[in-house]
């Protein structure tokens, strides 16, 4: 948790998908501790409410795939507490049929592409519109470090979904950036959330493999991500837009690591 003094988000309202577990369950903690109202999207309607309830804020159970429940939950948002003045578009999946390009059929390609890259563009198309009318927002949408390197550990959809993130966040940080909306990437490097537990779990070896290239020597934890969040959600980072924000334990500068 952050200091208490520091509430550099207080009375700015702000809408996580995925905010029932992992990143977003520690960045929706993060937030209400900096000040914040704060919006729960999330399918698990146990774990979305029991946060809610935890941090005094609203839970929609939201379809981050779907349209029309991504229109609904910002419409909560903006009903319950007037405004939208942060955007974490956080909601994704790995799931173990993502393998090789040889290996993973069509059908997984496109859950991925459809959970974790037209989740984002769904989610920025529609809370774009409440910010510009407001002049004012910060949105972050969670790529990773396997945008910017390559893994011979393969998961070719994530791979190339978080991608498209990147990209996007990138045309939209610019487009909007005389609107007074800014836009930015967070790209975690391996974080220990329930998500790469069950992942590594079922594979020792690759998790082994993965480790030795992180130079401080372990994976991230949800709340060191969740304060980098805080960071680009709030007015410390007032003159960053259109970046790639790399929280990833050094791995993407590394060659050699220490032993």
């Amino acid at each position: 948790m952050s200091d208490s003094k520091c509430r550099r988000l207080e009375g700015r309202v702000a809408v996580v998908t995925g905010g029932g577990s992992g990143i977003g369950l520690a960045t929706v903690r993060r937030f209400a501790d900096e000040g914040a109202r704060v919006v729960i999207g999330d399918l698990d309607a146990t774990a979305g409410e029991a946060i809610a309830a935890e941090v005094d804020g609203l839970f929609v159970r939201t379809d981050v795939t779907s349209a029309d429940d991504v229109a609904a939950m910002f419409r909560a948002a903006k009903q319950a507490y007037g405004s939208i003045d942060i955007a974490f578009n956080n909601a994704g999946i790995s799931p173990p049929d993502d393998d090789s390009i040889l290996d993973t059929g069509i059908d997984a390609w496109r859950r991925v592409q459809e959970v974790n890259l037209t989740s984002v563009y769904l989610c920025c198309k529609e809370v774009l519109p409440y910010m510009l009318d407001q002049g004012k927002g910060s949105i972050i949408n969670t790529a990773s470090f396997v945008a910017t390197m390559a893994a011979a550990t393969s998961q070719i959809s994530y791979t190339a979904s978080k991608g498209g993130v990147l990209a996007m966040t990138r045309e939209l940080g610019v487009q909007f950036a005389r609107s007074g909306v800014r836009v930015n990437a967070l790209s975690p490097g391996p974080v220990n959330t329930p998500l790469l537990i069950e992942l590594f779990a079922k594979d020792p070896e690759r998790a082994a493999r993965r480790l030795v290239h992180i130079p401080l020597g372990r994976f991230g934890e949800a709340h060191e991500i969740a304060a980098a969040v805080a960071f680009l959600a709030s007015d410390d980072s007032s003159f960053i837009t259109a970046s790639n924000f790399l929280v990833d334990g050094g791995i993407s500068g590394a060659y050699v690591t220490p032993l």
